[in-house]
């Protein structure tokens, strides 16, 4: 199992950034999948979740609003539009997957909200 996530970046308040998270050696289309963050001095806390088929997403009160996850099980992809971005989302951000008692992480990527 692999999870590559890409897209972060430094962007100024209000601003937007569109993470991606490619998959890989498991059946994608199979697995609901999850966005989280992790700021430094801070836990890792959930962010957002897509179910397998897409259907149904779902939002950490945080980001209700701002935030919008969805997938391309053709290209093993989920995304996470991020809208009105705020210097309190930064953080690293990691795709999961959890497959039977495994839990899969990629090796995140850096969202810096800063003017």
């Amino acid at each position: 199992v692999q999870l590559v996530e890409s897209g972060g970046g430094l962007v100024q308040p209000g601003g937007s950034l569109r993470l991606s998270c490619v998959a890989s050696g498991f059946r994608f289309s199979y697995y609901d999948m999850g966005w989280y963050r992790q700021a430094p001095g801070t836990e890792r806390e959930w962010v957002a979740r897509i179910s397998d088929s897409g259907g149904s997403v779902g939002y950490s009160d945080s980001v209700k609003g701002r935030f919008t996850i969805s997938r391309d099980n053709a290209k093993n992809t989920v995304y996470l539009e991020m809208n009105s971005l705020k210097p309190e989302d930064t953080a690293v951000y990691y795709c999961r997957v959890v497959i039977g008692i495994m839990t899969y992480w990629g090796q995140g990527t850096q969202v810096t909200v800063s003017s």
